[in-house]
């Protein structure tokens, strides 16, 4: 019997990045995207600029982050704010409870995993810190493959 391996080896400084989901930040997708398709699990790094804010936000999937270098405030659906830096683990629940939002203080880098590949699973919805509404743009939720989705039945 013959086994072919499958293993891959990325060199994440060879990949091309993008702009994230704000100006300030570039992200580069390293393992559950078209170039390193997998079954179940997107990972990337992300980096801002000094001085970057990602607003309050969830999303449908759970997040984990580790932050790799710099310095910024997460804060989390109440308002608490824990100071990260390199080596500091942040874990995002699914929904609305594990909102948060990065002030980032010095130039942040970080890895970024996702609980999912799935295009319309991967949402982020802003959350108006005074009314507690959750919105999305219409062209992300089209970006994201939102307008329709596939019956769970």
């Amino acid at each position: 019997m013959e086994i072919k391996s499958t293993l891959k080896v990325i060199n994440q400084k060879a990949v091309k990045g993008g702009e994230g989901v704000i100006p300030q930040q570039n992200f580069k997708r390293l393992v559950g995207c078209p170039e390193v398709p997998t079954d179940r699990l997107r990972v990337g790094t992300a980096s801002y600029e000094p001085g970057a804010i990602e607003p309050l936000h969830w999303h449908p999937i759970e997040a984990f982050y580790f932050v790799l270098s710099g310095h910024a405030t997460v804060r989390d659906y109440e308002g608490k704010e824990y100071e990260v830096e390199a080596g500091t683990a942040i874990y995002a629940p699914a929904g609305i409870a594990g909102a948060h939002e990065w002030e980032v203080k010095e130039g942040l880098s970080l890895l970024a995993v996702r609980a999912t590949t799935e295009s319309d699973r991967k949402m982020q919805f802003t959350v108006d810190k005074e009314t507690k509404r959750s919105f999305i743009d219409l062209d992300e939720l089209v970006k994201r493959g939102g307008v329709n989705f596939k019956s769970h039945y």
